[in-house]
């Protein structure tokens, strides 16, 4: 199975090839700084599928016994895609937060400083698994695991709900209405008409339920493609880049997005399974009742926003000097979500 949700890229011409050995050479250099019994690195491997960041994986050799090892880092100069973003050494804290309550989550090594040389970021350890959305709802290898994943979606949830917030750092918070306005701003940024956004827009000012009575801690980007997979279920959860305080529920209805299911529609929970077996795997780990209604508006602006985010892909495709295939193909998504908008606003029947 792999070991990463990203699939490897090769550095491949003379002059990716030097930027390559600069690289290992800087990542040689940290990890003997922090890294007991360190003495290099080898098997060096960018790995593509990172629309906003940049993720490496490669093995530390070390007296002890060598450790497989992942790099998350945004490259100074690389920016960031969303002003959403929490920040990398926000995503670390939280990493180990959540371990703390019981999420699944790989191990967090070294959080980079301006000595190491390689950006804002952090090293983890690798998680074996597969990430691959296809994969875990096709493969052989996951037909036991399959069945068990919608529950354990909605007992990961409500740990990762159950985090201290005085324990949190500093993170957004927006209410319902804020964000509706927020992305209405966006929407008219777009700069071309969207009727279906403009729909949505206003079914969620029509159905907003107001201030939540419970905020937590919210991953942000809860879903098929961002958890690790074995043959027994969730091993870890990834990218913690839009974590915020807010609605609990919001996770629930972000991980039941139709793009997050990869063609797999009938299993609303992520492809895995029905919403009534997550939320009861919440409900058990919790010990609290899920709001459906919540999670019916927070899918729709789930929706709504993975739309928009698809459309800011492909503007930052048309206008940057680096043109990544990776952002034109979701950007063409857009109008994916368009449909399954129009589904959740006027279902058939």
């Amino acid at each position: 199975m792999r070991s990463s949700r990203k699939r490897p890229a090769q550095f491949k011409g003379n002059k990716a090839a030097m930027a390559a050995a600069d690289l290992a050479e800087l990542l040689g250099q940290s990890v003997r700084a922090w890294c007991a019994g360190a003495t290099g690195i080898r098997d060096l491997v960018q790995l593509s599928g990172g629309a906003s960041q940049e993720t490496l994986s490669f093995t530390i050799e070390r007296a002890g016994g060598d450790l497989a090892a992942i790099l998350r880092r945004s490259p100074p100069g690389y920016g960031s895609v969303s002003g959403r973003a929490a920040g990398l050494a926000a995503e670390a804290e939280l990493m180990k937060l959540a371990g703390a309550a019981g999420v699944p989550s790989p191990p967090v090594l070294h959080v980079l400083t301006e000595q190491d040389g390689l950006g804002e970021g952090f090293f983890m350890q690798k998680v074996e698994g597969e990430t691959i959305a296809r994969k875990i709802l096709r493969d052989d290898a996951f037909a036991a695991a399959r069945p068990k994943l919608a529950r354990q979606l909605g007992e990961i949830a409500a740990r990762i709900h159950s985090v201290a917030r005085d324990a949190l750092p500093t993170l957004r918070m927006l209410s319902s209405t804020e964000e509706i306005d927020l992305l209405r701003t966006e929407v008219r940024n777009l700069g071309w008409p969207r009727p279906v956004f403009q729909l949505a827009l206003r079914w969620l000012a029509d159905n907003d339920p107001g201030p939540s009575s419970r905020i937590t801690l919210v991953h942000g980007d809860y879903r098929n493609g961002n958890l690790i997979i074995g043959p027994n279920g969730v091993r870890a959860v990834l990218d913690w880049e839009l974590a915020h305080l807010g609605d609990p529920m919001e996770d629930l209805g972000w991980v039941c997005v139709n793009s997050w299911r990869f063609g797999a529609i009938d299993k609303p929970a992520g492809g895995f399974g029905s919403r009534e077996d997550m939320f009861a795997g919440y409900e058990a780990a919790s010990g609290l009742t899920v709001d459906a209604g919540r999670v019916k508006f927070w899918e729709v602006m789930g929706t709504l926003r993975w739309g928009i985010m698809c459309c800011g892909m492909m503007q930052r495709f048309r206008q940057s000097p680096e043109n990544s295939m990776e952002r034109a193909m979701i950007g063409r998504r857009a109008s994916e979500t368009e449909i399954d908008l129009l589904r959740l606003l006027a279902p058939r029947g």
